[in-house]
This record gives C-alpha cells, sequence and structure tokens, in this order.
C-alpha cells in the first residue's frame, strides 16, 4: 500500500516541488523531502490521506510557504570571522592557563574518567576504538561512559569558570 502512494506520488511531487521552488527561492528537492516526511509522519500517525493528490499539493505548498518565512527571518553573517590563526602572546598564555586548568580538572574526575577524558585530549586524535582499547572496555561504552565523564568535568569546572568570568 505505502509503496503503491509512493510510486503514484512521486511524479506529482517532483512537478509541484519544481513549480513552487522557484517561488519560495528553495531547491525542488528540499521541498520534495520535507514533503516525504510529512507524509512519512501522517502515514504513522493517522494513516495515508484519503484524497492524496489533494494532500500533496496542500503540503507542497505549505512547506513552499515555511520555506519563504524562513527565508525572510534568515539574515546572512556579513562580518568575516575573527582570525584566530594569529593570537598575540596574551591570548597564547591564556589558552595555555585555560588548557592547564582543564587537565588538572580533569585529573580530580573519578574512576576511569581521568585516562577518558586525557584519551579525549590526545593530541594524535585517537578513534573511538583505539581509547576503548587503551582503557580496556568496549567501544559501544565509551560514549555513556564518555558522556557521564564530560557531566562530571562540566560540574566541576562551573565554579571556577563562573567565578573567573562575568556573563551576560
Amino acid at each position: 500500500m505505502t509503496h503503491d502512494l509512493v510510486v503514484t506520488l512521486r511524479p506529482l511531487l517532483a512537478a509541484e516541488a519544481s513549480a513552487e521552488a522557484y517561488a519560495c527561492g528553495g531547491e525542488p528537492g528540499d521541498l520534495e523531502q520535507a514533503v516525504w516526511l510529512r507524509l512519512l509522519e501522517l502515514l504513522e500517525t493517522t494513516g495515508p490521506p484519503t484524497d492524496p493528490e489533494g494532500w500533496l499539493r496542500k503540503a507542497v505548498r505549505a512547506e513552499a510557504r515555511r520555506s519563504r518565512r524562513t527565508t525572510s527571518i534568515e539574515r546572512p553573517y556579513d562580518v568575516e570571522p575573527a582570525d584566530d590563526t594569529r593570537s598575540d602572546p596574551e591570548q597564547l598564555a591564556l589558552a595555555a592557563a585555560r588548557y592547564r586548568a582543564l587537565r588538572d580538572a580533569a585529573r580530580r574526575l573519578p574512576g576511569r574518567c581521568p585516562r577518558l577524558i586525557e584519551a579525549l585530549l590526545s593530541p594524535r586524535d585517537l578513534t573511538y576504538r583505539e581509547i576503548a582499547g587503551e582503557l580496556g572496555i568496549s567501544q559501544g561504552s565509551l560514549g555513556p561512559e564518555r558522556s557521564r565523564c564530560l557531566g562530571c568535568l562540566r560540574r566541576l569546572l562551573t565554579p571556577e569558570v563562573a567565578a573567573r568570568e562575568a556573563r551576560g
């Protein structure tokens, strides 16, 4: 049933998306993808539409309107980002101090966390498989362990970071 619906709607969707994409300043493929997602959500919740062609036309127009609204709200970034490749001595010293504070905090973490954080900070840019091998744990448990350790590190550093810089 679903396969037949997709086969039936594909040419109509391509034509509708091509017609609407120019008007909304988007790409036909983006509109098509958004409508296919809408259709999947609809199929999952309520089942196939009673009038698939009518539903498809409405969905394409709705996605085109959403795209137009998004395009009208978005603004280009006109300012060039700061050139971080050239650091003055003060910036280098501050970066080194932050790095030392991070390493010191990582050493104070419980359990396997100090070794895990050191492996993540390693200049060798280790893969998850290599880190798991070094720590002697499975690769699948590395993600949850990393999340737990980063949470501990975040809690440990929060008072230090908050005391140094005023945010606002």
